[in-house]
């Protein structure tokens, strides 16, 4: 068998995150907000006009723009990011980071973003391979003690008898096809396709004759046409994620350990990587997929990084570039000049600038209701008044940071829903802003200085 490396993400731990609820905008077909919709609530300005930025994408004409927006604290500005790629399709890549991020890094600054820029460009690739595809009719695994271990038996070889609503197959695999058969827990009655160059084997599901005597039923139609067949396979990788392939092929034994400490990707090899990518395009094989670099406090970048994202942003290869801020005329860092929001008026001019106004408390009361929903949480009527209130007064994040606490509350006086008196209680266990404040300045006496 041909050996064939494959591009590996890291896994990611699911949970439910603070923008997890979010699929969208929450715009019907004229591109209005509905008050409620998509896992968005209000800021319905600012959505509509995050609406006309998905058409822009959509329609190519975002070339060498980017977006700005600008509101108070706790006003969804990240939500309208994750919405706006949301938007352009689930398999957009998104890549959020704080500018903060660039400081606190053994990298260099244009370096982070650099990797970041790549992370952000997806390419999604086609090619059509050979398969062996079908349901499993019958299935034999051979196996004979390990070369290692001889008190270990090991898969040797596979007969398996493959079908489809057309044909019918016989085949003999090796050593490698049997261990991933055994591996995957392959049985009769399953859908799963062999790579006839490769080897790999995919596991698709039960079939929906077999399926309907299991428990929970459902199942995956048994494929029709002859079992030997050219299928389209459709992977998507970020440019990142092949520069960091290419990057380890190309690295001798002894560099690995050096290459990943300081995790620098050389021009040399970014450069490869966009000449292959290019050349896919080119045949039809691939095609590229913009995606979404969200930057946070976008205030605390510096002049450098600043001037590489206005470079950045005429290049070909450019994600969409959308900042936030909360600051109003300040000082743009590492200079003594001041500007709106801390950004220079030379990239400031390419931005569409989205505000973000402070929601009310009918609002406040549906985000957390939402949020009380993701994180599978049973509020009191009047406990989530409670929180909408405390929301209005202090912030939508303070309101939404007491959601837990306060069931744990509940939980042992052995109750799953939370009342209004568990959210008083954890209001007087965690301070908000206001409330640290005025503790400060009580005993500051105390306080070392």
């Amino acid at each position: 068998m041909v050996e064939i490396k494959e591009i590996k993400k890291v896994p990611e731990i699911e949970k439910a995150s603070i923008h997890s609820h979010i699929t969208g905008l929450g715009l019907d077909e004229h591109g209005k907000a509905i008050f409620k919709a998509d896992g968005m609530v209000g800021q319905e300005e600012a959505r509509e006009a995050a609406g006309l930025v998905v058409q822009l994408v959509k329609q190519g004409k975002m070339a060498g723009k980017g977006i700005l927006l600008v509101g108070p604290s706790g006003t969804g500005k990240t939500a309208l990011a994750v919405a706006i790629a949301k938007e352009l399709g689930e398999d957009t890549p998104f890549t959020a980071i704080n500018a903060s991020e660039l400081y606190s890094t053994e990298l260099k600054k244009t370096e982070v973003l650099m990797q970041a820029i790549r992370k952000s460009i997806g390419v999604r690739v086609r090619e059509k391979r050979l398969v062996y595809e079908g349901e499993v009719k019958e299935l034999r695994i051979k196996v004979a003690k390990s070369r290692l271990n001889p008190y270990v038996q090991v898969p040797r070889e596979a007969e398996i008898t493959l079908k489809t609503k057309d044909d019918e197959m016989k085949l003999t695999a090796g050593e490698s096809i049997a261990e991933q058969l055994v591996r995957l827990g392959v049985r009769k009655g399953d859908v799963i396709w062999i790579d006839a160059e490769t080897g790999q084997v995919v596991k698709t599901g039960r079939s929906k004759e077999v399926a309907k005597y299991d428990i929970g039923g459902g199942g995956v139609e048994v494929p029709s046409g002859p079992v030997k067949k050219e299928k389209e396979l459709t992977s998507t990788f970020t440019l990142h994620d092949l520069d960091l392939n290419l990057a380890a092929r190309q690295i001798s034994f002894t560099a690995i350990f050096s290459l990943f400490s300081e995790r620098e990707i050389s021009d040399d090899i970014r450069k490869e990587v966009d000449r292959l990518v290019k050349d896919m395009i080119n045949k039809g094989n691939a095609e590229l997929i913009p995606g979404v670099l969200f930057i946070d406090d976008a205030h605390m970048l510096d002049i450098e990084a600043f001037s590489f994202l206005t470079k950045a942003l005429e290049s070909e290869l450019s994600p969409i570039l959308i900042l936030a801020t909360n600051r109003g005329m300040t000082k743009i860092r590492g200079t003594d000049i001041e500007s709106p929001h801390g950004i220079p008026l030379d990239l400031l001019d390419r931005l569409l600038i989205i505000p973000t106004k402070p929601y009310n408390e009918k609002e406040i009361r549906e985000i957390i209701s939402i949020r009380a929903e993701e994180l599978n949480i049973e509020l009191d009527p009047q406990a989530l008044d409670e929180l909408a209130k405390i929301g209005s007064q202090e912030s939508l994040r303070y309101a939404v940071q007491l959601l837990e606490p306060a069931n744990l509350i509940a939980n042992r006086n052995g109750r799953n829903v939370i009342k209004p008196e568990d959210i008083k209680e954890v209001y007087n266990y965690f301070a908000d802003i206001k409330r640290s404040v005025n503790y400060v300045k009580e005993y500051e006496n105390l306080l070392l200085k």
